[in-house]
């Protein structure tokens, strides 16, 4: 006990303290002053660098600073515990589950050739195709025009690339397919809680409903960038903001299992009227509502985030059809779990959220998991526009 640091003691007690150490960016935070009056502001900027007398005048490496360094620490390790969700490569027979089965013949149609299968148990031949039966196309065809459509492509641009390849469909039947996928692997991804950071950013986007304007509603974790929750709004001023808003940060509470420490949002006053009704507490931790206005905190990643999922691909369709399309929720699922992030090293947000997805094609990986495994629906009460 000794030879113990007395500050790397107390600065220890600081982390595993909830609502003590506040993270504002990749390498930057708040911690709590022990009187409970203030903040001081700690940063990594090659050396560590904190606010407090302690630090300052001696020059010392100080219990805030521990505090932060075992926070990260604290961190890593919660999210070493990763779901992982695995490539289905085994084959059994479809009718006495039996694995001596062997390759036995291709089936053609005019969307491509399907492999079938012989059971050498009860010789039954079958093509074993999980998540995707009595689909004309190859998984490859479909999940290569989500791809597509996903990075930024049209239905008809995507419809001429499958024609390159011989498979002569309408943009209609990709439409379908991406429907259909989206809200199948939506379904069974919402079973699965991401390890999220303690800071989450919101923020509204304009854009087009069926010809009317309408609102995008996004709540983002600033650590990871997963998006979390999504709410398609009416407008952004009046009383059914506030509806719109609050709904977007009980989604956040349910998908995530907790609440924020810190929440950062443009000036919007139904932001903050929601953040009292859903996170406001007089017992700690408390959530701390700050304003990237009022407070100078970098709203680049919320900016990055709206310009590069979201506008990109709506830009490209001109204008979404329903409220309820299911094309932002194929968005969030490619942002999250698909489309590796510069930002954050080249891996995607489930990857830093404790969620991996494996195989050389995830998007059947993703499909696949979704078909095989059961899934429950969360009950959310929507506010109608």
């Amino acid at each position: 006990m000794a030879n113990e640091n007395p500050r790397e003691i107390r600065g220890l007690a600081i982390a595993e303290t909830q609502g003590h150490v506040a993270r504002l960016g990749s390498a930057e935070y708040e911690v709590k002053s022990q009187s409970g009056k203030g903040f001081y502001h700690v940063r990594f900027d090659g050396v560590w660098k904190c606010s407090c007398p302690d630090h300052i005048y001696r020059e010392i490496k100080c219990k805030h600073i521990w505090a932060c360094e075992l926070s990260s620490a604290i961190r890593e390790r919660v999210q070493a515990q990763a779901v992982t969700i695995q490539a289905i490569g085994t084959l059994a027979c479809v009718v006495c589950g039996s694995d001596a089965i062997v390759k036995d013949s291709l089936r053609h149609n005019k969307y491509g050739d399907i492999q079938r299968y012989l059971c050498k148990s009860c010789g039954k031949r079958f093509s074993f195709n999980l998540g995707f039966e009595r689909m004309k196309a190859r998984p490859e065809v479909i999940t290569s025009a989500m791809q597509l459509y996903f990075t930024g492509e049209s239905l008809r641009n995507v419809q001429k690339f499958l024609r390159l390849q011989g498979v002569n469909v309408s943009h209609v039947a990709v439409y379908k397919w991406i429907a259909k996928y989206v809200r199948l692997m939506e379904k069974y991804l919402d079973q699965i809680k991401p390890q999220v950071g303690d800071t989450w950013r919101a923020d509204e986007m304009y854009l087009k409903v069926k010809g009317n304007p309408k609102y995008l509603y996004a709540l983002l974790d600033d650590q990871t960038r997963f998006w979390i929750a999504k709410e398609v709004a009416g407008d952004k001023m009046s009383r059914e903001a506030v509806d719109y808003a609050s709904q977007l940060f009980q989604q956040g509470k349910e998908v995530t299992g907790k609440k924020p420490l810190t929440l950062i949002t443009d000036g919007l006053k139904a932001y903050h009227l929601a953040y009292k009704r859903e996170f406001f507490s007089l017992k700690a931790p408390r959530t701390e509502h700050l304003t990237w206005q009022d407070n100078g905190v970098d709203n680049r990643k919320m900016e990055s985030f709206n310009g590069n999922t979201v506008r990109s691909r709506e830009k490209t369709m001109r204008s979404l059809k329903k409220s309820d399309t299911p094309i932002i929720a194929g968005m969030q699922i490619f942002h999250n779990y698909l489309r590796p992030n510069q930002g954050i090293g080249n891996r995607t947000p489930s990857e830093l959220a404790g969620i991996e997805v494996q195989g050389e094609n995830k998007w059947v990986t993703l499909i696949q998991n979704a078909s095989r495994h059961p899934t429950v629906n969360r009950k959310m009460n929507h506010p109608r526009t």
